[in-house]
């Protein structure tokens, strides 16, 4: 028996495995009962001043729905401001945000006429906004996606955390709409609920929820810190970041946004490769705070994150030690190499047939989503191994 390969497979399944089960399933039991939605009512001179961050690009089919969920906010109008930045829109984008700053004192608007990325947007915007309402602790950043669209209770639930001087972010509750049966909507919407559930049950157990999910969060403003050049994923490095600060992170359920989901597997497979290379980025910036993880934060980034984002290697590992194990004759590992080689390449081959024939089956598009997505996060790796030269990138298609 070929020692070296069991051993091999053993760590591959068991990281695995804790990362998409064990760890899921320990923070379900240890949170069970507990809550971080305690009664917190705002009297008027409790609500903090929120400067909403949105940098946009050719957002011409949702900004204008985008801006009515902001003004329709049950905020004080008095405490909110709202600052854009387009990083310089071909589209009917800027003409739309113009006329709207001429009739609305509490937006600012920056049509900026070169191409920076989302992160240098973002950086400028919170300068901006930090010169206008000044960077201290009653001041709270709410950054936000044009395509994310929030219930008129949202900001008001994100700030209402901030009474607690220990907290520096608190993430909005992401709702999925226009799932569909065809396409991957049901297969991503499923892996964003998991994901939801889990940040949530993170930020009860030890304020360490690690990461918003970038399309609605506020940030303590006294906690931001300006994402440098050529970094892809900035919501995680601003959170990484507030982290070292000492600050906690924590999820609000009742703080709801709603995004339309992903349909196109190769949309998704290019955001997710993107993103992935900025994980590798974020992996080795932030390596203090997940290695050892023997303290819960670190416990909770290298199991949420760290394990998944080497979920590829793990697979093919697996693959590839069990493949050594079957070619030494042992009739056990023969049999699950088979199995396995099945599920990599003909479920997938099956699904995409299917597809051709408007026959939908969720458990085999959910095997061929996690399959793909892994393939965008080998993809990322190599991005990153070669070197991020840029941070500008064309988003996905606004339906």
């Amino acid at each position: 028996m070929n020692l070296p390969a069991e051993i091999l497979l053993l760590i591959s399944v068991t990281a695995l495995l804790h990362s998409y089960v064990f760890y899921p399933l320990l923070l379900r039991w240890l949170s069970r009962g507990k809550s971080n939605n305690r009664d917190i009512h705002l009297l008027p001179d409790d609500f903090p001043d929120v400067s909403v961050i949105m940098s946009v690009y050719n957002e011409e089919k949702v900004i204008e729905k985008k801006l009515e969920s902001l003004l329709c906010q049950a905020y004080p109008a008095e405490k909110m401001q709202i600052f854009i930045g387009s990083d310089h829109s071909t589209d009917r984008t800027d003409a739309l945000l113009t006329a709207a700053e001429s009739s609305l004192g509490h937006l600012h608007f920056f049509p900026f006429r070169t191409r920076r990325g989302k992160p240098a947007v973002i950086n400028q915007l919170v300068r901006m906004a930090l010169q206008e309402r000044k960077e201290r602790a009653d001041h709270i950043l709410v950054i936000t996606d044009a395509n994310v669209i929030l219930t008129p209770s949202t900001i008001h639930h994100l700030a209402k955390h901030f009474r607690n001087e220990g907290i520096a972010i608190v993430d909005a509750h992401m709702v999925h709409t226009g799932m569909r049966v065809e396409g991957i909507s049901r297969a991503e919407n499923t892996y964003i609920s998991s994901e939801v559930k889990l940040k949530h049950r993170e930020g009860i157990l030890w304020g360490s929820m690690i990461g918003p999910f970038g399309g609605c969060y506020a940030l303590r403003s006294t906690f931001f810190s300006e994402v440098p050049p050529r970094y892809l994923v900035d919501d995680f490095y601003i959170a990484m970041r507030a982290f070292e600060q000492g600050g906690e992170a924590i999820s609000e359920l009742k703080a709801i946004c709603y995004e339309a989901v992903s349909h196109e597997m190769y949309e998704e497979y290019r955001r997710k490769s993107r993103i992935s290379a900025g994980n590798f980025q974020n992996l080795l910036t932030f390596h203090r705070l997940w290695w050892p993880p023997l303290e819960p934060q670190s416990f909770a980034f290298f199991s949420h994150k760290v394990l998944r984002w080497l979920g590829p290697f793990f697979l093919l590992l697996t693959f590839l030690s069990t493949g050594l194990l079957a070619w030494s004759g042992n009739l056990f590992y023969r049999i699950l190499f088979l199995i396995l080689a099945g599920a990599m390449i003909f479920i997938p081959a099956v699904d995409l047939l299917l597809n051709t024939l408007n026959i939908n089956l969720l458990s085999l598009r959910g095997l061929r989503y996690f399959l793909v997505m892994n393939l965008a996060l080998l993809e990322g790796f190599f991005k990153f191994i070669k070197g991020i030269k840029s941070n500008v990138w064309e988003p996905p298609k606004r339906h």
